[in-house]
């Protein structure tokens, strides 16, 4: 196999925006904020490139993350629309490492082997029954390299609010990637599910601010 084909970008839309909390999952470690320690990559080289990426689908915040105090945390819908965009960051690690980051994520102790190919061919793929995250999804191709993501399998119903400490690593990521100012990070997360009914415009521009101020 070439090297061109040994890469792949693994797509992030949620805290893994930071790439300081993405490098937790390849060299292992705990978040700031967060309650989970991760064993990181059996090959731990850092990603050798990472790029902005737009996904048409909406994002939102559900499911209470014992990893974020219970909070509600990301997923993409499952249908796409060029009228969405959620903004993402993508890494360009190697398949090993994707089929890694994806056991960590999906809390898998036992192998995994992930059919690539059929992803490519079918849009999407399940590769755990009953995961968070068990829903692989192809997004396309980027310099020669497929782009994957995961989310739910399905849409879910009940949002919930997001721990501040999950928000503030997104934001971060956000602000990292994108370069955003204070009122493009509240118009951009104000709106979604998970946000909108739990924080006031007050609230939420505090913790944007806080961010901002200690970057």
């Amino acid at each position: 196999m070439s090297q061109d084909q040994e890469y792949i970008w693994y797509a992030s839309y949620g805290s893994n925006l930071l790439e300081e909390r993405f490098l937790c999952y390849i060299k292992g470690g705990q978040p700031i904020g967060s309650n989970k320690k991760y064993s990181g990559c059996r090959d731990q080289s850092l990603p050798i490139d990472n790029e902005e990426i737009y996904i048409n689908s909406e994002l939102y915040f559900a499911k209470k993350s014992p990893t974020w105090n219970n909070g509600g945390v990301c997923f993409i819908k499952t249908n796409f629309d060029a009228g969405i965009t959620t903004l993402g960051r993508m890494y360009l690690i190697t398949k090993d490492q994707f089929v890694d980051v994806v056991k960590q994520e999906t809390e898998n102790v036992n192998d995994l082997t992930i059919n690539f190919e059929k992803v490519i061919l079918e849009g999407s793929l399940i590769i755990k029954e009953k995961s968070w995250y068990g829903n692989l999804i192809y997004l396309g191709e980027s310099n020669n390299h497929p782009i994957f993501t995961f989310t739910n399998k399905e849409n879910l119903k009940d949002s919930n609010k997001p721990n501040e400490n999950y928000l503030k690593t997104i934001i971060k990521g956000l602000k990292e990637t994108y370069n955003l100012n204070l009122n493009e990070l509240f118009e951009y997360l104000s709106a979604k599910d998970g946000i909108k009914d739990n924080f006031t415009s007050e609230e939420l521009t505090t913790i944007i601010n806080d961010v901002i101020r200690n970057i």
